[in-house]
């Protein structure tokens, strides 16, 4: 079968099949607006399920031959740049009496075909103003939007399921109120800590099916997101330079260091590899870099970063010491979840250090994260961090985040607000409208 009979082939099997149900997200795409809409995120963070979402809307009032989704995912096609316009060529021959301005275009991991933007652009300027984008890379669809699309749209970013996402895949209406509504979101969210957020994962009970996943996922990202996609050849200190940044989680990240020990182990790579391997992972979404705060942008640029990982289930599946470090997972998952929330993840460190900044229509919030602040020692040191960070920031209030404590109080002029990890999770967005 040749390409454009493929094609025909896609086209018509795609209206001809229901799509399955989907569970809403708290992410909604516009359909009105004529520009371009780009989503990117980690490969299975749901995507793909936000525009057959979209597309199960548009089928309401459309017909459904007006809709083309195309993924350049399916191992069938094997499309170079100039092959691009055969897939207008396709959709005219099979509905030769269609307005192709009046139909949507859905391009589903359309990084995996070199040169896409200028066909983008080109069905943009003289075809349709209806065209969703989606991408597993960020730094590249950036560049590329940059050159060639810049003012023409609109970019949304998808990660793993939020925890009230998580409770809504599972049918779980939240309860903050009653005994046994925050019992169950107590156990929900011990679970959730531990396996994660991504969608598929979350009705799979077998923990070892999980983990076989996860892997996969892993697998997927590094070769054909990192390793063919930058063309990648050093395969052996790709793998230890993410395994590094897997260990050292919410730890001060040090190039320098990491590169000292490679050499000693005798890997062959430069300083300047590493810090590309790092943009890299932060670009394909597996890796989120926080950066010391700093009034100065150069500064800030240039100071001290931390690195997360975009799921805790990455943490638990692919390293045994996160199975019982419940502390270093509270934080990973804070650290995700504000970041979903703001472009830019940041902590304050000075004399005293807090975890995160929460930066929200002009207002500033401290947030420390404590798994347990039991213990008077760990109680004491959470609270002084907190309360020098609002000093620092000019601020009356913080958060400190615990696995289930609950309390407000007020030391040095600074109101504490103690909550529950489950209890911060439900109400973050509603925290960034106040």
């Amino acid at each position: 079968m040749n390409t454009k009979s493929l094609l025909k082939q896609l086209i018509a099997d795609f209206h001809d099949q229901p799509i399955r149900p989907l569970t809403r997200r708290d992410i909604e795409l516009p359909l009105d607006i004529e520009k371009i809409i780009v989503v990117t995120g980690m490969r299975r963070a749901g995507k793909t399920s936000l525009l057959l979402d979209v597309i199960q809307t548009l089928r309401q009032t459309l017909e459904v031959k007006r809709i083309l989704y195309m993924s350049f995912e399916d191992e069938r096609l094997t499309l170079r740049t100039e092959d691009l316009d055969l897939i207008l060529q396709a959709y005219r021959e099979l509905y030769p009496d269609l307005d192709l301005s009046q139909c949507y275009f859905f391009f589903d991991e359309i990084q995996e075909v070199a040169g896409w933007e200028k066909f983008v652009r080109r069905l943009d300027d003289s075809i349709s103003r209806h065209i969703y984008l989606t991408g597993s890379n960020s730094r590249l669809l950036s560049s590329e939007i940059a050159t060639s699309l810049r003012g023409r749209c609109l970019s949304y970013e998808v990660f793993p399921l939020n925890f009230n996402e998580f409770l809504r895949f599972q049918q779980i209406e939240p309860d903050s109120v009653s005994s046994r509504g925050r019992a169950l979101m107590v156990s929900q969210f011990e679970r959730y800590l531990v396996q994660g957020g991504f969608p598929e994962l979350v009705a799979i009970e077998s923990a070892e099916i999980r983990r076989k996943i996860l892997q996969d996922y892993f697998d997927v990202m590094m070769f054909r997101d990192l390793v063919e996609r930058y063309q990648e050849s050093n395969l052996p200190a790709l793998k230890y330079f993410l395994k590094r940044l897997l260990e050292s989680v919410s730890s001060p990240l040090s190039i320098a260091k990491i590169h000292n020990e490679m050499k000693t182990a005798g890997f062959k790579v430069g300083k300047n590899s590493l810090h590309d391997y790092l943009s890299m992972s932060e670009a394909v979404y597996f890796a989120v870099i926080a950066s010391k705060y700093d009034p100065s942008i150069v500064r800030q640029t240039m100071a001290e970063k931390k690195a997360y990982l975009i799921d805790n289930g990455f943490l638990t599946q692919l390293s045994f010491r996160y199975q019982q470090d419940h502390g270093k997972l509270l934080e990973n998952l804070i650290a995700i979840s504000l970041r979903q929330q703001q472009p830019q993840l940041q902590f304050i460190k000075g004399v005293q250090e807090c975890d995160f900044l929460l930066s929200s229509q002009g207002v500033q919030i401290p947030i420390q994260v404590a798994y347990d602040i039991s213990h008077p020692d760990t109680r004491e040191r959470e609270f002084k961090g907190l309360i020098k960070a609002a000093h620092f920031l000019k601020v009356d209030s913080g958060i400190l985040v615990t696995l289930n404590e609950e309390q407000i109080l007020e030391q040095q002029g600074v109101r504490i607000h103690i909550q529950p990890a489950w209890h911060f999770l439900m109400n973050l967005p509603d925290l960034l409208l106040k």
